[in-house]
């Protein structure tokens, strides 16, 4: 008791509130938690600093809450700093890799989909930012109890394939590797070449049409890009449900069927070039006109008929995330638009921006990127050259932990909505705010526990945690026992940074800690009470780290 999910619960009950903001005082002397009054004032009809004083008087302190008193508009929580420490500790050696999950989401099923890159090369850096925020979405919300299904929408039938297609054409047989080149190369031929561009549609239309040879084709270029993208993310800790193929919904006429819900809208028209369009006026959407363009003039279907039958699909199964890039947002905007005209509900999306190079977005279409599978290898070398530093020897197992969690630690650090600027330098330091650091942390815990050895288990008897008396015991205990309600906000807000971040102040504050008091050489009882607070620090951030798809490791 005495937690922030403790209080929340507590003041849940008092006011009624579905949402209680509880804050972190700026001043030690302030308490530990504070309730802001304010969005109880119009309310009760009475001032912010009243209600605090009335309800910091009526509320019975839970075990573990030494004093609540009022502070102006505020409410203010003290801890019981050793009942607080049992609590927490002990619980934290209950529940290990449980810990921290609040189980709000058992029984309940939720569709994430993610990555979702174009068929037609090995993913680049910049596009798998999305693999690496949706992994950790599934994550999340998996460790509240969800039944999370991760899907893959597979544009089969588009564009880039029917020019991959064309671009392979009477050349030996197609490799994966080669995929790239074949696709700038031709890209660049049709866009000087008005013939080539026309055989580009003439496939796409014998492909609708059902011609078998062409399909064949199709499914062939496919299959080996999908083949290649999975085992590339598998190695990096990403790994798919279900993959939704879009000439599903072509060759099942489900395209046909969101074409006629549309028709009854009275919102559609075909325009001069005999594109079926959709007219989203009134929707706000920031556009000089307003619509939707659902098909060619040809009438073979566009994406977005495809992934509206998609998007209708995966809402049928419950609630849906999607994850997509920043220059998906109005396309996303529009589709939302179209799924309210037909009273359909609607997934909730959340944006990234990108990993750039130094001239800007990588370009599939132009050839400028950085390949995830290069920066893979690059990243385990570098790792490896950093552990040779240290050691004799390097375990290549060891070499990927550190690597890919240096990688996805400082994309998801940082807040989707922002740029990436990826340095090497930072990424693989064991200083700062960086994954090796937190991962140091970790190994450290772990070697104290092996020098200690068997003897000095804290798995039998009762631990004396009033020992842990320094203000360092106390804030560690206290950021140890905020972690749950960081991993449910974390998962509401769609934020991983949040798990990012708290990983790292942490480890911080154990590293701190550690360079001011002893472990290993203190009494007995003493020794017990910080070995228990050192495990739980390491169960903390090894949950942390496992929301983000990172590995701890033993040994550093």
């Amino acid at each position: 008791m005495g937690t922030r999910e403790d209080i929340i619960e507590l003041l849940k009950k008092e006011t009624n509130l579905d949402d209680i903001p509880l804050e972190k005082p700026p001043k030690p002397e302030l308490g530990d938690y504070a309730f802001p009054c304010f969005s109880l004032s119009k309310q009760l009809k009475k001032s912010p600093a009243e209600i605090a004083k009335e309800l910091s008087a009526k509320l019975k302190k839970p075990k573990g809450i030494r004093e609540i008193r009022a502070a102006g508009p505020y409410v203010n929580f003290f801890a019981d700093e050793a009942s607080l420490a049992e609590s927490v500790l002990y619980k934290v050696m209950e529940q290990k890799d449980s810990y921290g999950s609040s189980g709000i989401g058992k029984g309940k099923k939720i569709v994430i989909e993610h990555t979702s890159i174009n068929p037609n090369a090995s993913p680049h850096v910049g596009r798998s930012r999305n693999a690496m925020i949706g992994d950790s979405i599934v994550r999340l919300y998996r460790f509240q109890g969800y039944g999370a299904e991760v899907h893959y929408f597979v544009n089969d039938v588009g564009k880039q394939i029917a020019m991959l297609v064309l671009g392979t054409k009477g050349k030996k047989k197609a490799t994966f590797s080669g995929l790239l080149k074949a696709y700038v190369d031709i890209n660049k031929k049709v866009e000087k070449s008005k013939e080539l561009e026309k055989e580009v549609f003439e496939l796409l239309s014998k492909l609708e049409k059902g011609d078998e040879e062409t399909r064949k084709k199709f499914r062939e270029i496919v299959s080996m890009c999908i083949e290649g993208q999975k085992k590339i993310l598998a190695d990096f800790g990403i790994t798919h449900d279900i993959y939704d193929y879009e000439s599903e919904y072509l060759f099942n006429k489900k395209t046909d069927k969101v074409l006629e819900q549309l028709e009854k809208t009275g919102k559609f028209f075909f325009d001069k070039d005999s594109r079926f369009v959709l007219d989203l006026a009134g929707f706000e959407l920031g556009m000089k006109v307003p619509v939707m363009v659902l098909t060619r003039g040809d009438g073979t279907s566009l994406y977005a008929l495809r992934d509206l039958a998609y998007t209708m699909d995966k809402m049928e199964k419950g609630n849906n995330i999607v994850v997509l890039g920043e220059d998906h947002k109005l396309y996303f905007d529009q589709l939302t638009a179209a799924m309210k005209l037909m009273e359909k509900p609607v997934p909730r999306a959340i944006f990234y921006s990108f990993v750039l190079l130094q001239e800007g977005k990588m370009s599939t279409r132009k050839g400028n990127v950085v390949l995830l599978e290069d920066f893979m290898k690059e990243a385990v070398a570098k790792a490896r050259k950093e552990i040779e530093k240290r050691h004799e020897k390097c375990d290549e197992k060891d070499a990927k932990k550190i690597a890919y969690g240096a990688i996805k630690y400082s994309i998801l650090r940082v807040s989707p909505e922002k740029n990436v600027t990826f340095d090497w330098g930072s990424a693989l330091s064991f200083e700062g705010e960086s994954c090796p650091y937190i991962q140091y942390a970790y190994a450290r815990i772990m070697s104290i526990i092996r020098k200690l050895g068997p003897d000095e288990s804290i798995s039998g008897g009762k631990i004396d945690v009033s020992l842990l008396d320094k203000p360092e015991e106390a804030a560690l205990v206290k950021k140890i026992s905020e972690f749950t309600g960081t991993a449910m906000k974390a998962a509401e807000q769609l934020k991983p940074q949040l798990i990012a971040n708290y990983a790292y102040e942490l480890a911080k504050q154990f590293n701190e800690y550690y360079h001011s008091y002893s472990v290993i050489k203190e009494e007995k009882e003493l020794k017990k009470a910080r070995l228990l607070l050192a495990v739980a620090v390491a169960q903390a951030v090894k949950n942390a780290l496992q929301l983000l798809g990172i590995d701890v490791l033993d040994r550093m």
